[in-house]
C-alpha cells in the first residue's frame, strides 16, 4: 500500500467518507477472485457510483509507487491488499481488494481476517471454460470452513465472450446448490440492457426466458434456509408468499452464511451496482454479528471474549504493513474492540508463532521475535486505495491506517497501554519455494540486511533462513511471482543482489565397523606431543546421532584425557570425513585402549589423536553420503492424482500412503529428497492448475533412493 503525500493528495487531508460511530453501520467486505476477474475494476466502479471518487480509475491515478506510471501502479496493486471505503444508505462499506495470484495468499488471508464477509468475483466468460478456477473454489472452501458469509458477482458482463447463464451454472456446480441468482440479464441485442429482479419481478413485463423457473428455484432455496417451517407448506399449497418476508429471510440466510446470492454486474455501464450495494448493506453482517478472534493478556493469561463495542477494551490488529518514502511505515489496522484516537499511547505486541514454524533443525529461521512496546499515535487515517485521509477516530469494526508505528509488524496487536492484549494469530500457509540471494558487493550486504528486516516484518508469508552449513541467505517464498516481487523490493531498497541455486546440506557416515589407532607423536625439540588411542567405530541407525563410550582399563589413557579424545572426534565429525566436508553423523566411537607419556601427553595431543582415529576409520571402511528427506503431504483433486503420484516417483520419492481428503480430493503422503523439492511449489501448481496444495517437514537424513 503506497501512500501519496504530494500536492493535492497530501496525507492529512480530510476523508470524503465520514467516520462512523456505530459498528452496526459498517460492512467489511473482502473481494476474492482470480487475477483478471475484474475485482479492481469493480471496486473503482462502486467507488465512482457512490461518489467516493470522481470517476473510475481515479484511485490508480492518485497513487504513488516510486513512479507515476499507471501501469506500474496497477502491477503493484495486483500483489497487495488495499482498502477503499464508500458510503451507501448511511452505511460505510470497506471494500478490501486482494490479489488474485496464488502466490500472494498472505494478502488474501489478511483480507479475510479484516473482513466480515466475502464477495467472490467471477468473470462472465468463465462459464465458457466449463468450470470455475480451482484456486477460487479452494478459497470458497476456506471461507466455508470459518462460516464466512459469501456472495458471488458475475463481472465483466460486457466481455465479448461473456456467457452469463453458463457462468451462473458453473458457479452452482462449483459452490453448491445454495448458490442462486437474484437477477437475470435483460438483453438488448448483444449487450446487457438491465437486470430483472426474480423476487420483485421488476421491471414488469420484461421477464427474460426462464425467469419463472429461476424464480421458483430461488424461492425454494430461501424457504429451505428459513426459520419459519410453515413457509414450505404454504408455498407448495399454492400460496403467493409476501416478497418482504422472502427478502427478510434471504438477508438472514446470507448473513448466517447459509445462502449465497449471485448478482450480475457490468462495471462499465454500472448495471447491477445498485443491486450489489443492496446485498452488501442488507445481507452482509455488521461487525456486531461476527465472532471476534480469541484474546489473551500479553503474558498469556485468560481474558474475556471481546465484542465490537466502541467503549470496550482496545484491541486492534495490523493486517498489513508497508513502507512509503513520504511518511515511513504504514500499518493497516482492523479495530475489533474499543476506539482508536489520535494523540494516544498504545501498546504494540507481537508473537513469533505468527511466523511459519521451522522446517527442520536449522539454528536460525529468521522472522521477528516476540516483542512489546508502548508507542504514541499521532494521526489516524482512512485509506482510500493508496491515499491516506485523516479521520478523528476509528471505532470497533472499522479499518484505518496508522503511520510511524516503529515496532508494528503484520499480525501485531494494538491495544491500550494500560491494558495490553494479544489477539490470536491467523493461519498462514507454509512458504515452500526457497530462493538463495547473494549480495554483489560489501556495500550491498549492509543494504541487504537492512532491507530484509523491513520486508520480513511486512510479509509474514516470507521466511528468512540464514543457513550456517551452506552459508547462504535463503528466502522461503510462496512461489515464483512472490519471489520476483521480493527480489524487486530488495533491489529497490538499495541491495543489488543475485539469486543463486539453493544448496542442500548433506551428511556423511561410516559404511562399516572398524578398529583403528589414532597416533599423534611429535618430538621436535622442547616440549613434545604424545597421544595414542585405539578406537572402535561402528555405524548406528539413521537419526541416532553420535555416541562415545570409554572401555579403557588400567589407566592406559589417563582419566583426564578421555574427554579430550571425545572432543577431538566430535570436532572431526563437524569437519567431515572426506574432502566434501559434510558433517558426519550416526556412529558410535568406543575408546578401548591407548598410551600416554608422563611429560608430553596433553589435552591437545589426545584431541588430535581422536580426530586422526576418525579419519583412519573413514579411510579403512569407507563412507556413505546421506541426504535430507522431507515428509510431504499433498492434497490433490482426484483427477490429478495419477500425475502427482508419477511425478513424486520421478523425484525419487517413496509414497507412504493415500487417504480420502473429502470433496473429491486425496491426501498423498510421501518421503522425498529435499534436493528434489526445491521447485516443487512451482511444478505442482503448474501440474494441477493451482488446485493442489502441499506441506513438508523434515523427516531424516538417509541414503539416496535410486
Amino acid at each position: 500500500m503506497a501512500v501519496r503525500a504530494d500536492a493535492g493528495q497530501r496525507a492529512g487531508s480530510r476523508s470524503s467518507v465520514p467516520p462512523v460511530s456505530d459498528p452496526a453501520r459498517v460492512r467489511n467486505v473482502v473481494l476474492v477472485g482470480p487475477s483478471g476477474s475484474g475485482k479492481t475494476t469493480l471496486v473503482e466502479a462502486l467507488l465512482a457510483h457512490a461518489a467516493a471518487i470522481p470517476r473510475a480509475g481515479a484511485v490508480v491515478e492518485g497513487t504513488t509507487v516510486c513512479d507515476h506510471d499507471p501501469a506500474a501502479v496497477r502491477q503493484q496493486r495486483s500483489v497487495a491488499l488495499s482498502v477503499a471505503p464508500l458510503l451507501h444508505e448511511d452505511t460505510k462499506i470497506n471494500l478490501i481488494d486482494t490479489p488474485g495470484y496464488g502466490d500472494f495468499v498472505g494478502e488474501l488471508r489478511a483480507g479475510l481476517r479484516a473482513a466480515d464477509a466475502a464477495l467472490f468475483v467471477v468473470p462472465a466468460n468463465e462459464g465458457r471454460e466449463g468450470s470455475i478456477d480451482p484456486a477460487t473454489v479452494a478459497q470458497w472452501e476456506e471461507c466455508a470452513a470459518v462460516g464466512m458469509p459469501r456472495a458471488v458477482v458475475v463481472a465483466r458482463c460486457d466481455h465479448a465472450r461473456a456467457d452469463l447463464e453458463a457462468t451462473i451454472a458453473a458457479c452452482q456446480d462449483a459452490f453448491g446448490s445454495v448458490v442462486a441468482p437474484l437477477y437475470l440479464p435483460i438483453r438488448e441485442g448483444e449487450r446487457l440492457g438491465g437486470l430483472y429482479g426474480l423476487l420483485t419481478q421488476t421491471p414488469a413485463g420484461q421477464a427474460p426466458p426462464g425467469a419463472e423457473d429461476a424464480r421458483g428455484e430461488l424461492i425454494e432455496g430461501i424457504i429451505e434456509q428459513s426459520e419459519d417451517e410453515s413457509l414450505m407448506d404454504r408455498y407448495l399449497g399454492g400460496e403467493e408468499l409476501d416478497v418482504t418476508t422472502l427478502i427478510d429471510d434471504l438477508e438472514t440466510a446470507v448473513a448466517r452464511g447459509t445462502f449465497h446470492p449471485v448478482i450480475p454486474v457490468c462495471a462499465s455501464s454500472r448495471i447491477g451496482l445498485d443491486a450489489l450495494l443492496e446485498v452488501l448493506v442488507g445481507g452482509f453482517p455488521s461487525p456486531l454479528e461476527r465472532p471476534l478472534p480469541p484474546v489473551t493478556g500479553v503474558d498469556g493469561t485468560a481474558h474475556p471474549s471481546l465484542t465490537a463495542d466502541p467503549d470496550g477494551p482496545l484491541a486492534a490488529e495490523v493486517v498489513r504493513t508497508a513502507a512509503d518514502a513520504y511518511v515511513g511505515r504504514v500499518s493497516l489496522v482492523r479495530v475489533f474492540s474499543g476506539t482508536l484516537r489520535p494523540e494516544s499511547t498504545v501498546h504494540v505486541s507481537g508473537h513469533h508463532v505468527f511466523v511459519p514454524a521451522q522446517r527442520r533443525e536449522e539454528p536460525d529461521g529468521g522472522g521477528p521475535d516476540r516483542h512489546d512496546a508502548d508507542e504514541r499515535l499521532a494521526h489516524i487515517y482512512a485509506p482510500l486505495g493508496a491515499t491516506l485521509r485523516e479521520v478523528d477516530t476509528c471505532v470497533a469494526g472499522d479499518i484505518c491506517a496508522l503511520t510511524k508505528l516503529g515496532t508494528a509488524e503484520t499480525g501485531d496487536t494494538v491495544s491500550a497501554a494500560e491494558h495490553p492484549l494479544l489477539l490470536s494469530c491467523w493461519d498462514l500457509p507454509q512458504p515452500l519455494l526457497p530462493v538463495a540471494v547473494v549480495a554483489r558487493t560489501r556495500g550491498d550486504e549492509d543494504a541487504l540486511v537492512k532491507t530484509l528486516g523491513k520486508i520480513v516484518a511486512a510479509d509474514p508469508t516470507l521466511r528468512l533462513e540464514r543457513n550456517q552449513e551452506t552459508h547462504q541467505t535463503v528466502l522461503w517464498c510462496m512461489g515464483e511471482a512472490h519471489a520476483d516481487v521480493v527480489l524487486s523490493r530488495l533491489r529497490s531498497g538499495g541491495a543489488d543482489v543475485d539469486a543463486e541455486p539453493v544448496r542442500v546440506p548433506m551428511r556423511e557416515t561410516i559404511a562399516a565397523p572398524a578398529r583403528v589407532t589414532g597416533r599423534h607423536v611429535k618430538q621436535s625439540g622442547g616440549h613434545g606431543q604424545y597421544a595414542v588411542c585405539h578406537v572402535e567405530f561402528e555405524p548406528l541407525p539413521r537419526g541416532a546421532g553420535f555416541e562415545f563410550v570409554s572401555k579403557v582399563v588400567g589407566g592406559a589413557v589417563p582419566t583426564q584425557f578421555i574427554p579430550s579424545v571425545e572432543k577431538g572426534i566430535r570436532a572431526q565429525l563437524e569437519r567431515g570425513l572426506t574432502e566434501a566436508r559434510h558433517p558426519a553423523v550416526d556412529l558410535r566411537a568406543t575408546l578401548v585402549d591407548g598410551k600416554a607419556h608422563s611429560v608430553d601427553s596433553s589435552d591437545a595431543a589426545f584431541q588430535t589423536a581422536g580426530a586422526l582415529a576418525l579419519r583412519e576409520a573413514a579411510t579403512a571402511c569407507g563412507t556413505i553420503l546421506l541426504e535430507p528427506f522431507d515428509e510431504v503431504a499433498v492434497r490433490v483433486p482426484d483427477e490429478h492424482l495419477g500425475a502427482v503420484l508419477g511425478d513424486l516417483s520421478g523425484r525419487r520419492g517413496r509414497v507412504l500412503g493415500t487417504d480420502v481428503a473429502g470433496l473429491g480430493r486425496t491426501l498423498v503422503r510421501a518421503e522425498v529428497p529435499c534436493a528434489e523439492l526445491r521447485r516443487y511449489a512451482v511444478d505442482l501448481r503448474a501440474m494441477t492448475s493451482g488446485a493442489a496444495t502441499f506441506t513438508r517437514r523434515f523427516a531424516r537424513y538417509d541414503e539416496s533412493l535410486t
